[in-house]
């Protein structure tokens, strides 16, 4: 199988797609300013694009093989490229609805299917952990992106100009499109259970594996951690660091940007060393940065700042723990994926997806609930807590890793 040309074409998918996931803030924003709704009504787009994704993949991850990991991908990529044409003729707040409950099908589509493929075009774990970790940096790159797409279409003088950017990404979409169509390549014959039911059972039954559930406390954990800093980072630029709203979030893609730098690196990283050694030494740093660097961001003097060139250099230093936690995720997902057998990758990345989601809104109410109660100077310091429990479901993993890599070994 060749694999080059599948690689740029799961390396593209992602990228479209992590524009349009975290556009949702910035079109939030827009449905406030030009459609007129309030704050609690744009917020349901998260749940418009949340929702679908979890559904979708709770539903068919079991039996996507039987649908074929290509076909879903091109689904998805047909279904998003009609979703941001019909955003640019509908610009309304129903058309947002519409585009992300479509991004939200499409993605679990896609997500699901690059996971699953990666198995399929690796030949050993080291192989696994570097794609897994370098498609996810693209991700990364894509959400870095999004915060200066977005606002290189937008013109203050045309409240509609920004609608543009939809047809920039619907043409990237269908490229995309047309890639993975040419691509021919083999997508293994191997399938859950016998038949749909039996899919779906095969699904559950990874949940009494004790090696998933370890898996699954450290997925959790991990995006906890993750979309806890993100979803509220730019907030706490604003009330601690009192930055200008648009340089908080200039600010913010910093975190984008070191998260993607972190994964790609680990990507080459991981071709050398152990999954367990680069997520344990990196969670430490991170946790370093969190204890020593955090108080003396916070204990920045305030002064007038209208540029990211205004803002003191330890500003910055807090952002960069996207360096340290960005290999965490990538390697989780291969770590497992690769000692199970290919015919469960689809099963098992729809309950990645699922506990992500979860993990995901969890950390981001309760970073939320902290800074209302505690304050945003100290809510960032609960994240230590995760931190030091996934230090320890590491050690648990890669024990029941290397057992499970080594019965496989036996089977064969």
């Amino acid at each position: 199988m060749k694999s080059t040309g599948i690689k740029i074409s799961l390396y593209l998918n992602y990228f479209v797609f992590a524009i349009l996931l975290n556009s949702v803030g910035i079109v939030i924003l827009k449905s406030q300013t030009i459609y007129g709704v309030d704050e609690v009504a744009a917020s349901t787009l998260e749940l418009f694009k949340d929702l679908p994704i979890a559904i979708i993949s709770f539903v068919i991850a079991s039996f996507l093989p039987r649908i074929g990991y290509k076909k879903s991908m091109l689904t998805g990529l047909f279904l998003v490229t009609l979703g941001c044409i019909q955003m640019y003729y509908a610009n309304s707040f129903l058309g947002a609805k519409i585009l992300f409950a479509i991004v939200g099908v499409s993605f679990a589509l896609i997500k699901i299917s690059v996971y699953s493929l990666i198995g399929l075009i690796v030949d050993n774990q080291k192989e696994h952990n570097s794609l897994m970790s370098s498609v996810e940096g693209v991700f990364m790159i894509g959400i870095a992106l999004a915060y200066f797409l977005f606002p290189a279409f937008n013109n203050d003088s045309d409240p509609n100009s920004w609608l543009n950017v939809y047809w920039f990404l619907a043409a990237l979409s269908g490229i995309s499109f047309v890639i993975l169509y040419l691509i021919k390549f083999d997508e293994g014959d191997e399938i859950p259970g016998v038949d749909l039911v039996d899919d779906a059972k095969q699904m559950m039954l990874l949940l009494t594996k004790i090696l998933v559930l370890v898996f699954i406390i450290s997925a959790f954990l991990f995006v906890m951690v993750e979309q806890g800093i993100m979803s509220w980072l730019p907030t706490f630029n604003s009330r601690v660091l009192k930055l200008p709203e648009n340089v908080g979030i200039m600010m913010a893609s910093i975190l984008a940007i070191s998260l993607a730098i972190g994964r790609l690196t680990a990507g080459f990283v991981t071709k050398y060393f152990s999954w367990f050694w680069v997520v344990s030494i990196s969670t430490l740093i991170a946790m370093l940065i969190v204890v020593l660097i955090l108080p003396k961001a916070i204990g920045i003097e305030v002064v007038e700042i209208n540029s990211l060139f205004d803002i003191p250099l330890i500003g910055f230093v807090f952002p960069l723990v996207g360096l340290f936690i960005a290999p965490i995720y990538p390697l989780l997902n291969s770590a497992i994926l690769s000692v199970l057998p290919k015919k469960l990758h689809s099963p098992m990345t729809g309950l990645i997806v699922i506990f992500s989601a979860l993990g995901g809104t969890l950390g981001s109410r309760i970073i939320g609930w902290l800074f209302k109660n505690l304050g945003a100077h100290k809510a960032f310091y609960f994240l230590l807590i995760p931190m030091g429990l996934l230090i320890v479901a590491f050690y648990i993993l890669n024990k029941l890793t290397l057992k499970a890599a080594k019965l496989a070994a036996v089977k064969q």
